[in-house]
């Protein structure tokens, strides 16, 4: 989480911090990446940037959280737009995060975030790090999704649905960007595990 001298910065300031560490998780993964690059991008010295941020870490975490946000906010959209219909709201969003939809940078930047997935990269992505916030986010999210047509019985079933389902997404994103996947060949295979969800696995006995 940025320091409170961060948030007390013109907008414009912290737009071009948040874009020159953008630019820098683009080039490379957090590991490799330079907070010298990311400062003289920025055309801050070296100290600003610690009474603004603990460290690199902290900086890709809050971007990453910011990214995630947003697409976050889009999936409530497309929720909304699909009339609460679960899978093709996965679907759209699966395509927005590996089609051309976003720009370079942002598939650049997620690709190095997915190919160095760990559980607190897992996390941060699926929202989880500002817990009220999400929560509330969270809450509003599950009012939107039509159940009539999901076979489950309560609430805690669709929060395990809802676990399932990310957790396909995820590893089908990690394929897309290790693999280096067509989009086409991507959402063939994604699709084709919903519909296997979608259809369930176990053939009931006549």
């Amino acid at each position: 989480m940025p320091k409170q001298t961060f948030f007390h910065l013109p907008k414009d300031k912290q737009d071009t911090l948040i874009q020159a560490a953008k630019k820098e998780f683009s080039r490379a993964p957090l590991h490799d990446a330079s907070i010298a690059n990311i400062i003289k991008d920025a055309g801050i010295p070296r100290g600003s940037f610690y009474q603004y941020f603990e460290d690199k870490e902290d900086l890709f975490y809050y971007l990453l959280s910011q990214l995630s946000q947003k697409n976050n906010e889009r999936f409530i959209s497309t929720l909304k737009e699909k009339n609460g219909d679960l899978f093709e709201t996965f679907i759209d969003s699966f395509q927005r995060m590996t089609y051309n939809h976003t720009s370079q940078e942002n598939k650049t930047f997620f690709k190095n975030a997915f190919l160095n997935m760990n559980y607190k990269v897992e996390n941060t992505l699926a929202n989880n790090i500002y817990e009220e916030n999400q929560r509330n986010q969270y809450e509003a999210m599950l009012q939107l999704i039509n159940t009539k047509n999901l076979n489950i019985n309560e609430e805690q079933e669709l929060h395990q649905v809802l676990k399932i389902i990310m957790a396909v997404t995820f590893q089908n994103l990690v394929q897309v960007f290790v693999k280096d996947l067509s989009d086409e060949e991507a959402l063939k295979n994604y699709v084709a595990q919903l519909e296997l969800l979608k259809k369930g696995l176990y053939k009931e006995e006549h």
